[in-house]
């Protein structure tokens, strides 16, 4: 049984131009590394019990993973603890582009891609069901590495969701229908294949900040 600490990275411009981000490096902005701050700040302040951080390899996780990282492990380097299987899902030929333009340039793409379904993924992408995959065999060898240890783990907004999804048992057909806010608090237990949700969105340590803009159809979040 281990117990993960889960964060979604802090914002980004792309995130306030509602672009889809996927595999792009692109590092946070002022908003998310005061985000990024205070999440440090908060467990250092409550004192929760971290034994071991990894990171998407993407800047924008290193990023928001850095403060925690001096607070927890201030003799270690941040790109000795990353791992690429926690990337978000890729989206191929739509990957940095705003809603906006992926409507204009890629309409079926677009639709198809608002139908929601497990098996699909934008042109040259992940389908949902290939990025689950890999997600959960990520986070389960990295509970089985530090079994009876509490990871703090910096990642993505859709990598975070298919962590709820196989928590609440809900497919992977179907919009998100929980709450991602970037650098909220989430801790789950993994024992096994049994994923168990302790604590999920939790932003107090993030409360008179400016809230990230949602597309709102079918409450699809940017990523």
């Amino acid at each position: 049984m281990t117990e993960l600490i889960l964060i979604r990275h802090g914002e980004t411009d792309w995130n306030r131009e509602l672009r889809f981000q996927g595999h792009v490096d692109v590092p946070l902005n002022a908003t998310g590394h005061e985000q990024a701050r205070r999440l440090a700040e908060r467990l250092a302040a409550e004192r929760l019990a971290v034994d071991h951080l990894v990171c998407s390899d993407l800047i924008r996780t290193r990023e928001t993973a850095t403060p925690s990282l001096q607070v927890y492990f201030p003799e270690q380097a941040i790109d000795t603890l990353t791992d690429p299987a926690l990337r978000e899902q890729s989206f191929g030929i739509v990957d940095g582009l705003r809603v906006d333009d992926i409507k204009a340039d890629h309409a079926d793409a677009w639709e198809r891609w608002l139908r929601f379904e497990a098996d699909y993924g934008m042109p040259g992408g992940e389908t949902t069901r290939q990025f689950h995959a890999r997600v959960m065999d990520a986070l389960r060898r990295i509970a089985q590495q530090h079994a009876g240890r509490t990871v703090m783990v910096v990642t993505h907004g859709g990598v975070l969701d298919m962590v709820w999804r196989t928590a609440r048992g809900t497919g992977l057909d179907g919009p998100r229908q929980s709450d991602i806010p970037n650098a909220g608090l989430n801790r789950v237990r993994l024992d096994g294949d049994a994923v168990e949700i302790l604590q999920w969105a939790d932003t107090r340590h993030l409360a008179d900040m400016p809230e990230q803009p949602v597309y709102n159809q079918s409450k699809l979040l940017v990523r």
